[in-house]
């Protein structure tokens, strides 16, 4: 066979396996920035929600003036929801998994290494969601860093986890207003607000 009847050959098709394996990335990472993107909208209900200006929202999420006046039409024409409730003790299974994650990330921040800060990382990149299992594994790896550290890690810290546990172990049905991934997140910060002494 010659050079020119190699070079035009066609090439051996891929594998379905390949295929899959190849897009997993790019997938997590559409599907991320998706999430993402929906829950940014979210947030600006909420603030609007708050009785903050658009020019003010607008710089805080960095989406343009005309964006926001957008959402905040579409926000306006909807049943508007009850206010948020933003005390940190409220027993509802988004808000105790925001906790749990806001709690991560401070101990991975705390400690080199920290046992959870690949599983934090995982959350923060959109290649982890929520659900029973990731929850349950999160559980245990701040649960061994707060056993292997204690003298490590304020006493706050083990305090929090005791709280998120026993909650999260018997949930309550009912949950706060907001969508699960805005309660999370507001959970997650205040948390880490809490437990920084900044709140």
């Amino acid at each position: 066979m010659t050079g020119d009847q190699n070079r035009h050959r066609a090439p051996e098709a891929l594998t379905e396996e390949q295929a899959e394996r190849m897009l997993a990335g790019m997938n997590e990472v559409i599907r991320a920035g998706e999430e993402m993107r929906r829950l940014r909208a979210e947030m600006i209900t909420l603030f609007a929600g708050f009785g903050w200006t658009q020019d003010r929202i607008a710089r805080l999420t960095e989406v343009s003036q005309p964006a926001v006046s957008k959402q905040v039409a579409k926000y306006r024409s909807a049943d508007p929801a009850p206010p948020m409730d933003l005390s940190l003790d409220q027993p509802d299974t988004p808000w105790l998994e925001g906790r749990l994650w806001g709690l991560a990330e401070e101990i991975a921040e705390t400690l080199d290494p920290a046992r959870c800060a690949r599983h934090v990382n995982a959350v923060a990149r959109g290649r982890k969601r929520f659900t029973p299992r990731s929850v349950d594994e999160l559980r245990r790896l701040v649960e061994a860093d707060l056993r292997l550290h204690r003298a490590e890690l304020p006493a706050g810290y083990r305090a929090a986890y005791d709280e998120i546990s026993r909650g999260l172990d018997s949930p309550a049905k009912t949950v706060g207003s907001g969508s699960a991934s805005v309660r999370r997140t507001l959970a997650q910060q205040i948390q880490r607000d809490r437990l920084g002494g900044t709140a």
